[in-house]
């Protein structure tokens, strides 16, 4: 079976870019060689030949010889192929972590199919688990206010602190103060992976020293699941949702036209922003739709809902 290439010619169904004979252990590509020791991990754990598994993927036996000893780079499609033989996804093929021990094997099946709520509860009940027992008394008294930019977090957040007469904090503003720059700074001099550990620390302080507060939260903050974790442990969250174009709109009026350069593209791009957090928003443990509303309109609503998960007088 032919598979095509990226350039819409056909390839060989085997290995693209197949190493020449003879090259040396030393010269071989660390990751082609975790690969190729995976390959041949998974079929010693299936009992499969390499010559039964060559002919279920539909490649040669020598081409699927080449990819377990690391000497030839395989293409996607052919990669499916053998995961396919070896009754495995293509992200235990390739390296996914959750397959690096029976025990994570087990947990991963006891978790497969399961709703959103079971696994809600699951990581509820392994959390509870692995931390002792132990609960964080001021979860109730913290809250954590997220969704996008344009949502109202810095608009609504310090009038919700003044109505419960605690602090505000912008997680934004404590990460800058971390780093000792701007977070646009962090992100062009040290990248993507240094400013998640500031943020990181700067909830982590946040918490350590407030016990009552009101925070608002980067729009980005789900996209680092450690530290999500984090915020859903020691804060009650709150989801400030509003429609794409309310988001838009709103971070225009703050003077930021940016958007507006490329206005379609850029509705594109944050509604497919919104689409993929949503589904870690959606985890918070209250939802306020400002779509449409005022301000006032907003906090009346978000301090009730806050005041009943707080257990406090209305």
């Amino acid at each position: 079976m032919n598979q095509q290439d990226d350039a819409g010619t056909l390839a060989s169904p085997a290995l693209v870019g197949e190493a020449a004979p003879g090259m040396a252990d030393e010269a071989k590509n660390p990751v082609l060689v975790a690969l190729g020791e995976r390959v041949r991990n998974l079929r010693a754990q299936r009992g499969l030949t390499r010559k039964a598994v060559a002919l279920a993927a539909d490649v040669s036996e020598r081409h699927l010889a080449n990819l377990e000893y690391g000497t030839g780079n395989a293409s996607i499609l052919v990669l499916q192929q053998v995961a396919a033989a070896l009754h495995c996804s293509l992200a235990e093929l390739v390296g996914d972590f959750t397959t690096r021990s029976p025990e994570w094997l087990l947990i991963r099946e006891l978790l497969e199919h399961r709703s959103e709520a079971d696994l809600r509860r699951a990581r509820l009940a392994l959390h509870e688990l692995l931390s002792g027992g132990a609960h964080d008394t001021a979860r109730h008294r913290r809250i954590a206010l997220v969704g996008l930019r344009g949502a109202g977090k810095s608009t609504l957040g310090p009038l919700l602190a003044r109505q419960l007469d605690v602090p505000f904090i912008e997680l934004s503003r404590e990460i800058e103060t971390l780093a000792g720059c701007s977070v646009r700074e962090i992100h062009d001099l040290y990248g993507t992976t240094a400013y998640r550990r500031y943020e990181r620390r700067a909830l982590e302080e946040i918490v350590q020293i407030h016990s009552e507060v009101v925070i608002a939260t980067p729009g980005g903050i789900v996209s680092d699941p450690a530290t999500f974790n984090e915020l859903l442990t020691h804060c009650t969250t709150v989801w400030l949702r509003a429609a794409p174009e309310e988001h838009m709109g709103r971070v225009v009026a703050q003077g930021d036209m940016r958007p507006m350069a490329a206005s379609k593209e850029a509705m594109d791009d944050l509604r497919r922003i919104l689409d993929g957090r949503a589904a870690f928003y959606s985890k918070a443990d209250i939802t306020v739709d400002t779509s449409g509303q005022s301000p006032e309109q907003s906090l009346q609503t978000l301090l009730a809902r806050v005041r009943a998960s707080m257990a406090l007088p209305a």
